[in-house]
Formats: C-alpha cells, structure tokens, sequence
C-alpha cells in the first residue's frame, strides 16, 4: 500500500486515526501493529510470514540474549542473529545474484550451469532486517533492554510508516516511545504539516520528473545526444532526492500522529560541500546504522590510516549491495568509498582551499555521475550513458528541448529551489530541522511552538500546505505515474 495511493489516503488512514484515539491507552500499540499488518500484507500476503516469522525469532534471541550471563553464550546469540537476518536477505535478495554470477564462472570453465527458481523479493526486507539486527546488537551491547512484551516488538519492526522504505529506526533511539510517548498538539499538527510537505514533494515534483527520467533512460544510449543524456541524469538526481525524502518527510508526519518521534533522514544533501558532508546529509538513517554497527566494530578512527580506508571501501562496498543485487549498485558504493577516501588523504584539504562554489559543484558532479550506475539496468547501459553524456552517442544536438514542457521546466525549477531548502519553512519545524545533529533536532521536537511565527506565517504556511495537498490528491484522483523508487530495496 502506497502513501499515496486512494486506498490509504481516504480509508486506512482515517480509519486507523480513529480506531487509535478511540481505544484506551493501553491498547494503542495493539490496534498500530495490526494495522501494520494489514498494511504489509496489502502488497505482500504470503510473504508477511516471512516478515511475522523474523519477528519471532530474533524476539527470542532478544530474551535469551539478556537471560545469558556468560560472554560466549552470548556471542553465540549474536552470531545466531547475525545468520539469520543475512540468511533471509542471502536467499531473497543475492541467491540469483549469486547464482548468475557462479554460472558465468562456469561457463568459461565448461561446466553446466546450476537452475534455480529466482525468489520473490518480499517489500521492505532489507529495512526490517536492519531493524531486527538494531535490536540484537543494542541488547548484547547493553544499550537497550530486552522487550519483554511481544507487541511492542513486532510494532518496532513492522510500524508501518517505516516499514517498506525506512527510515531506519536503531531500536535504542525507539524503545522508551514503545512503552510512553506523550502526544501534544504541535506534535500532531506538524505531523500532518510534514505529510501534506512530503505528499506534495513526491506527487507535484518527482513525478513528473521521474516520468522524464524513465523515458530517457529507456532510449538506446546511442540515440541519445548529450544534452539528452545530461538532461535525464539531471531529472533523476532531482527525482531520487525529492522521491525519497518525500517518503521520510510522510513517514516521520505520519508517526507523529501516534506520539513517535523518528529521527531526521534528509538534511539537504545536494547543498553539501564535501563526499563527506553529503554522507552527513542523505539517508541519514543508514549512514548512522553504517556507522554504529559496522564501521565502529571494524575499528573506525582508531585503526592505522590503511585500515581506515579499508574499513571505509568495505562499508560502501556493502553499502551498495544493500540497495540491491547487481553490480551496478557494487560501483556506485565504491564511487563514494573512494572519493571518501580521497578526501582523506588530502583532497578535502585542497577543496577547502576552493571558493564555496567549486565545492559544491565537485560534490554535485561525482554525486550526479555516479546515480548513472545507480539509476542503469546493468554496467553495460551505464558505461553507454557516460559515453552519450560526452558526445560519443547520437551526437550534438539541442533534440533535449523536445523533453522540456511548461510543466517539467516549472518542475526543474522547483525541484532545484526544494533541493536548497528555500521550501523549508513550509513546516512550523523548520527551525528545529536547521540545527540537526546525525538527523537529531536541537533542541528536540518538544520544544516546537506553533505561535513563534507570525499570524502571517501561519495563515500563509496553512494555505500553500491544503492547496499542495488538493493539488497533489488531485494528481492521485487522476491515477498519474506514482512509483517509490526506494520500494524496491
């Protein structure tokens, strides 16, 4: 089930607010898994078991875990969870993966291939076994209790804002909200402010956008002149920041609504200076989890430098398989690890010696380049992208022009200035956002006062945010092009 699907705009979320704020408290994380659920098993049915049976397990190996005082039951436990969660994304999401790649091996040496039925890939399993790990490692760590209460377990997994496309939520950051979280109206009402922002962002602008992007990279790379070329790699480095924040702007509005506050995931990245601080800026989620739970056991900044830029080449390496089973995404990970690495052995030093402007045009160029491999079929298509982009494919000619509407010049304009934050203040946290820390609001979003606008302010914010919201249901009304990209991870 979408967000932005009719299904959950005019009948599970109504229904679910109500049923929610109807039942006593003690009930509420109740009525939210089931709820969540139901939303899984909209797209999935079958496959929810495997969700449900994830669940199970590593709830056990929670409790065991804090039952066991000796340390190498313990790492037993560990090392069991680490098994499973890797298993199901070993056999759902790299088994023909794998297997491709051991067939080619056998072919050059002659013998017969090995078949197998490629797995259905269930929606959100790499967030919620992310999730699950969060949890095994925080409890064997001590950072976090065990979660006695099965409920409020399978809710942190299975919550169904985060449930298909993240952000991912470490279970130290959500584990009190689990058991109380005080509701106040700013919390609501900013929720529903960052949802109407969010729904807005991905119906109004991606879109559109990725309507344009999709066309282009569907052409042969030698049709393509490179003003067509650059052109659809400009809509989708556009489409893929607003598609994807747009889904972390809905889910965290969408939490709000029920009392939970996640953590930031976007601090507008393409404004960053350095392969560094985009890191610092685009899904924030993942670099914090990246960080805490494989980078820092890996021995992080204390390790000789060659062990640094090992770790670091390892962490986007994985990084990259993460979003998916292809080699394509194994060379986008590596494009960041090594400029990453570059820029510790002293290209940041050199950068920081460069007018601001250069600075971000380095970051927006390796960071545009390498969504190529992200965004192609295969290395093949990408490498005949690159080679459009620099006149090696239908030659020079301004046949671009022919892609660029009222509607996608008016999008390209938009989608820039929303890349910038000059839409920012569209929701009374703005402020808060300004000042986050690894995606923490400071001061925290209890401190949000809707009165500290303007009547102005907030006369004007309420009508551009119900005009967004009737334009963009408008544009669901309609049935119009409306993929998340990030679903397929």
């Amino acid at each position: 089930m979408l967000f932005s699907s009719p299904v959950f705009l005019f009948l599970f979320m109504p229904l679910l607010l109500l049923v929610y704020w109807s039942v006593p408290r003690p009930l509420r994380n109740s009525v939210l898994l089931v709820a969540s659920l139901v939303f899984y098993a909209w797209g999935e049915r079958f496959f929810a078991l495997v969700m449900l049976g994830s669940i199970f397990g590593n709830w056990l190996l929670g409790l065991a875990l804090e039952a066991l005082a000796e340390p190498r039951q313990r790492k037993l436990v560990v090392a069991a969870a680490v098994v499973l969660n890797i298993g199901l994304l070993a056999v759902f999401k790299y088994s023909e993966f794998l297997i491709s790649n051991l067939n080619a091996m056998f072919e050059a040496i002659g013998i017969a291939p090995v078949t197998v039925v490629s797995p259905h890939l269930p929606l959100g399993i790499s967030f919620f076994t992310f999730h699950a790990l969060s949890y095994v490692i925080d409890v064997y760590r001590g950072v976090a209790r065990a979660q006695r209460r099965p409920v409020d377990f399978a809710l942190y997994i299975a919550f169904f804002p985060q449930l298909i496309a993240g952000p991912i939520i470490r279970y130290h950051d959500i584990s009190e909200q689990l058991r109380r979280r005080p509701v106040t109206l700013e919390l609501a009402a900013s929720g529903v402010e960052r949802f109407l922002a969010g729904f807005g962002k991905k119906m109004l602008l991606a879109n559109p956008l990725g309507e344009v992007a999709d066309r282009i990279f569907a052409l042969p790379a030698a049709d393509l002149s490179p003003g067509t070329a650059w052109l659809g790699l400009i809509c989708y480095t556009l489409q893929i920041y607003l598609d994807f924040s747009a889904y972390s702007d809905m889910a965290i509005g969408l939490a709000r609504l029920f009392g939970f506050t996640f953590l930031e995931n976007f601090n507008y990245p393409y404004l960053a200076r350095s392969m560094q601080e985009f890191w610092r800026r685009w899904h924030i989620s993942l670099s914090n989890w990246l960080r805490d739970y494989l980078y820092i056991p890996l021995g992080g900044n204390r390790v000789p430098p060659w062990r640094i830029y090992f770790n670091l080449a390892t962490v986007f390496l994985l990084c990259g398989l993460w979003h998916g089973a292809n080699w394509t995404f194994v060379v986008w990970g590596l494009i960041h690890g090594l400029f990453l690495i570059l820029e510790r052995l002293g290209l940041a030093a050199l950068l920081a010696r460069t007018p601001r402007p250069v600075q971000h045009a380095y970051t927006l160029a390796v960071v545009s380049l390498a969504w190529v491999f992200f965004r192609a079929a295969d290395l093949t298509q990408a490498i005949a992208y690159l080679r459009a982009m620099a006149g090696f494919g239908a030659g020079w000619s301004v046949d671009f022009l022919s892609e660029i509407d009222p509607l996608v010049a008016i999008c390209l304009v938009l989608g820039g200035l929303a890349s910038a934050s000059l839409f920012s203040p569209l929701t009374s946290d703005w402020r808060l956002r300004r000042n986050q820390r690894e995606g923490r609001l400071d001061p925290g979003i209890g401190s949000l006062q809707l009165g500290r606008d303007s009547a102005l302010m907030l006369g004007a914010r309420l009508v551009v945010l119900l005009t967004i919201g009737l334009l963009a249901a408008g544009q669901v009304a309609a049935g119009t092009y409306n993929p998340f990209i990030y679903f397929r991870f």
